[in-house]
């Protein structure tokens, strides 16, 4: 998997961390895993484009890591940090809507790129359907920004989720049915994102071209 380090966009750091970051990607056990992952954190929870990256950094680093001397020290304390950032995730949502959104974005992103034998962390299933529940809860439904990081990451991750626990995609997508059928005040284009993801599921995980074009027509206009 040969990227440019141009592509991770870490030019957005200092150089010393440009430079810290560079060499994680090539040379993990040359630097302090344990701050790079916590940078990466930290941006990932200001940064919204970034929390949409950091994914591919750092399944680079997993596995520059692991190739090179078979460790998961990375690994282990990026998981540390999302837990932790997980059990403050209240508090989080109710200082900053924000940081909350990139939270989500940045767990969501971690579990479609980091596996183990091909298949999704076990980890972190049940974290990542609890924001996602979270973010289906009727005071959530009330906030556009909330609705559209949950139908993106429905639309990235959603699909393998399912398969490693159909009952709680079930029980998201209740909530979901009912917000969009029984909740009062929700604006049009958080209906229409819910419509849009109910039938997004109800094919299969996609959209036919019909439903497609009357969708991004409809966000378009």
């Amino acid at each position: 998997m040969e990227n440019s380090t141009e592509d991770y966009r870490i030019q957005s750091f200092d150089l010393d961390t440009q430079v810290l970051l560079k060499t994680a990607l090539k040379d993990p056990s040359a630097v302090n895993l344990e701050k790079v992952s916590n940078i990466i954190v930290d941006q990932s929870l200001k940064d919204q484009v970034f929390s949409k990256e950091a994914g591919r950094i750092c399944y680079t680093i997993v596995q520059a890591e692991a190739k090179q001397s078979n460790g998961n020290v990375f690994r282990r304390n990026l998981l540390n940090r999302l837990q932790q950032e997980f059990k403050s995730r209240e508090e989080t949502r109710a200082r900053s809507l924000q940081e909350w959104v990139c939270y989500v974005t940045f767990i969501c992103n971690i579990f479609d790129y980091l596996k183990v034998n091909n298949m999704p962390m076990v980890a972190l299933v049940h974290p990542v359907y609890d924001c996602l529940m979270r973010l289906a809860q009727p005071d959530a439904l009330m906030n556009e920004e909330e609705v559209d990081c949950l139908v993106l990451q429905l639309h990235r991750i959603g699909e393998q989720l399912e398969k490693v626990n159909g009952p709680r995609m079930d029980e998201l997508f209740f909530l979901l049915r009912d917000g969009f059928l029984l909740q009062e005040g929700l604006t049009s284009m958080a209906r229409l994102l819910l419509l849009e993801i109910l039938e997004f599921r109800a094919g299969g995980w996609m959209l036919s071209s019909t439903a497609h074009k009357y969708y991004y027509s409809e966000i378009a206009d």
